[in-house]
């Protein structure tokens, strides 16, 4: 099939916006973006790449000109309100239509149509999107923007072209350019390709993606068009090839009930795929050699690593993309399975690490607010509108899918451990169960009586202690703790010392999952209390001399119920949330709070840097009577003790003054709790979860007086959430509240300390531009 050499010129004002692929190199991806620059790049290496030309970015720009202002505002508000999914939804909305509005401009369309018509005549063209930074050495932008295929005739070219154009501005698009920190305006260019029609398609990868083994290759292959392997759909053939011998390692036969085909309309028609042949071998011995060698001399040509898309029409074989890849993890050789626990499902390994959380069974990306953050996203299958939800797991299931799907690519590239192909995985695993996911080794397992009590468990025991080597920081940052399993390793990291230690799963664990009266009832109180010295002792000795601060059990009542023996003691209350815990569950049972005092006094005659916070502090009298159970205690007559409140109730903001002058040393700011209280909402609902804002005017508001007066009195404020690592601008507040200190999980500490780090140079920068008072006449406020 003849190639068409040279640039499509016309009386278009000087303006060439059309070039064909084969006039195309690397270097032209500011203009074809990284698509049709590399495309162009596979044809100047002699490689089977089908015929075809690129609207170039200059082609979006010349045709939205009229609306380019109105856009650029509009995609700088969008960028700061990823987290607020309703206005990002709308923002989404409003840049689609001015693109659409704006169309194709007078002097571009007669360039594409006769770069169209030159490719013979009703040819079926494949409309692929090529935004500007797209398939780069470190962003994939994998499936986010829009492909159109089996398309013909003029019209609706140009009505697909401009598809492409309007991806640019959808809610996955967007939250992946900010993940990513691109804040520039996207342009897009887009890739016109003859259509072949597809026996056989899939995508190859030139490094093991899911151990990151330099010496193997991974190929994935379905029938029909190659858009249900990287969408997921189905789960694909596996073949993994030694790269220096190109001799098959390993195979998976994969589950593919359907393909894509041109159907007889000319549009994509799904066809089911015979019983006897859902799970038949897609390639041929020779067919997996053949693309192996394409694949090989594509990374052999770019020096380094590619992801590649393939099809095989007949004898044929095409290559249609490559790309870098962007997301390798090297697995170190230490990982090894757990043989202990028991494996409920079994998937491929798609992206390496493990966390363990609660189950999460989503259907699909709509139902994304249902998910809390660290929860473990379980799905039939994943497509990038997915993105944002993928972002606040814990990790990911699919039961379609392979290792080199959209879901998997994500996976990696955000470092969420991924297991794909996890057939029955939404029926297995039982919403709200606790369970570990081994993206490494493909596995789900019942977790050890580990994680967390409640729902929306984080990652209980993370993969490694947050990095140390950072930037420094006069914010303190702090680490949130459940268990001591990871303690020195957390404990060696770039962190400060722990804000908050949880003691609900420490007494889990002591209790054997026992409610506490139970063992008192039959005397065996002491063990509970050695336990617990125990595992208050080991993160107290691997985090010495930094600060421990302990807060105190906070079950609420329906959580104790749950323990062994816990219906006989506790009651049932309709709201619990806001019932029986905390400070006054303490002076209501000062028996069972006198056991924590004992446990945490002993732990302290050897490491006094652990220190004692009351969680759920309603009003000023069961506080008092509360601090008095303390200082009758031995803990409370050790020297050097820091009594700290949780900020979680509203009335904190009243009675701070009257706490610290009762001998409060620090105040720390529970942002759910808080936010729930402030906004009256349920955190647990998943009907109001859009309502739940820690960044609403309300919550900021009593956030600021409770540091302001922590400030004025001279005690430390800190804040146990996730928020400040999340959103920068969040962290700008804080920092510019005045904190001395914030709290997050361990996966989350770098990502803290590098938002904080940035807010506190921002607000020295203010303060060293801010006039003098001598010139504000002059220079105006900043």
């Amino acid at each position: 099939m003849t190639v068409q050499s040279s640039v499509v010129k016309r009386d278009t004002g000087g303006s060439d916006v059309v070039r064909t692929i084969a006039d195309l190199r690397l270097a032209d991806a500011g203009r074809a973006g990284g698509k049709g620059a590399n495309l162009g790049e596979l044809h100047a290496a002699d490689l089977p790449v089908p015929p075809g030309f690129v609207v170039l970015c200059d082609a979006y720009r010349q045709s939205t000109r009229g609306v380019a202002e109105e856009l650029a505002a509009l995609h700088r508000e969008a960028l700061t309100c990823v987290a607020d999914a309703p206005r990002l939804e709308e923002l989404c909305r409003r840049m689609r239509h001015l693109v659409e509005t704006a169309g194709v401009d007078d002097r571009t369309r007669p360039q594409i149509v006769e770069a169209y018509r030159a490719l013979g005549p009703g040819a079926v063209v494949a409309v692929r999107s090529s935004a500007a930074g797209e398939d780069g050495s470190d962003a994939s932008f994998a499936g986010m923007n829009q492909t159109i295929t089996n398309v013909t005739g003029d019209a609706d070219l140009i009505d697909a072209v401009v598809r492409c154009w309007e991806s640019l501005f959808t809610p996955r698009v967007l939250t992946y350019r900010a993940s990513r920190g691109f804040a520039d305006d996207p342009e897009m260019a887009v890739v016109v390709q003859t259509m072949v029609a597809a026996d056989r398609a899939g995508v190859a990868f030139t490094v093991d993606p899911g151990t990151g083994n330099p010496d193997h290759l991974v190929i994935e292959a379905a029938f029909g068009q190659g858009e249900v392997v990287v969408a997921g759909s189905v789960i694909p053939d596996t073949y993994v090839i030694d790269k220096r011998t190109l001799r098959v390692v390993d195979t998976r036969i994969g589950s593919k009930p359907f393909k894509i085909v041109k159907g007889s309309d000319g549009h994509d028609t799904i066809v089911e795929i015979g019983r006897d042949q859902i799970d038949a071998q897609v390639l041929t011995d020779g067919d997996v050699r053949g693309i192996a060698e394409l694949a090989v001399a594509v990374e052999r040509h770019y020096g380094c690593p590619q992801d590649i898309e393939w099809v095989v029409s007949g004898d044929a074989t095409w290559l249609v993309q490559s790309r870098p890849i962007t997301t390798l993890h090297k697995v170190s050789g230490a990982e090894s399975d757990d043989q202990s626990a028991d494996v409920l499902v079994r998937g491929l390994a798609a992206a390496p690490g493990t966390a363990t959380g609660r189950v999460r069974v989503l259907q699909t990306p709509q139902d994304g607010a249902q998910l809390r953050d660290g929860e473990i996203l379980v799905a039939p299958m994943t497509n990038p509108d997915w993105l944002p939800t993928i972002r606040r797991a814990g990790a990911l299931v699919t039961e379609g899918g392979g290792m080199t799907c959209h879901a998997a690519i994500v996976a990696r590239e955000l470092s969420v451990p991924c297991v794909v192909g996890a057939r029955s995985a939404t029926t297995v695993l039982r919403p709200g169960a606790l369970v570990t996911v081994d993206g490494t080794h493909g596995q789900v397992r019942a977790a050890k009586a580990a994680a967390v009590v409640g729902s929306g468990s984080g990652r209980a025991v993370p993969d490694g202690a947050p990095a140390a080597g950072g930037p420094t920081t006069a914010t303190r940052i702090y680490v949130n703790l459940a268990l001591p399993e990871a303690a020195e390793k957390i404990a060696a990291g770039d962190v400060d010392g722990v804000g908050l230690l949880r003691a609900e799963l420490m007494l889990t664990d002591a209790l054997a999952g026992e409610h506490p009266r139970a063992l008192m009832a039959r005397g065996e109180q002491d063990r509970m209390v050695r336990a617990m010295t125990a595992a208050i002792g080991r993160i107290a000795a691997a985090f010495t001399p930094r600060p421990v601060i302990y807060r105190t059990t906070d079950f609420r009542s329906n959580e104790f119920r749950n323990l062994g023996g816990g219906a006989d003691y506790e009651p049932v209350e309709s709201n619990p949330m806001i019932g029986y815990r905390g400070c006054y569950r303490y002076i209501k049972e000062p028996d069972l709070f006198a056991l924590e005092l004992r446990a945490l006094a002993e732990v302290r005659d050897q490491y006094p840097n652990v220190h004692v916070m009351i969680p759920f502090v309603r009003t000023r009298w069961e506080l008092e009577q509360c601090l008095e159970l303390i200082d009758a205690s031995r803990l409370g007559r050790q020297r050097g003790l820091h009594r700290w409140v949780m900020a979680e109730v509203p009335s904190v903001v009243h009675w701070l003054p009257t706490y610290i002058g009762m001998g409060i040393d620090g105040v720390s700011i529970g942002s759910n709790d808080l936010t729930q209280l402030v906004l009256g909402v349920d955190r647990d609902s998943e009907i109001c979860a859009e309502v739940f804002d820690e960044s609403d005017p309300a919550v900021l508001e009593a956030i600021g007086r409770i540091i302001d007066t922590a400030n004025k009195y001279g005690v430390s404020s800190s804040l146990c959430g996730q928020a400040p690592s999340r959103d920068p601008v969040f962290a700008e507040h804080l920092v510019n509240m005045g904190i001395t200190s914030i709290s997050v999980n361990p996966d989350a500490v770098g990502a803290a300390r590098y938002a904080v780090a940035a807010a506190e140079q921002r607000l020295l920068l203010r303060s060293a531009r801010r006039p003098s008072s001598a010139h504000s006449d002059e220079r105006g406020h900043d």
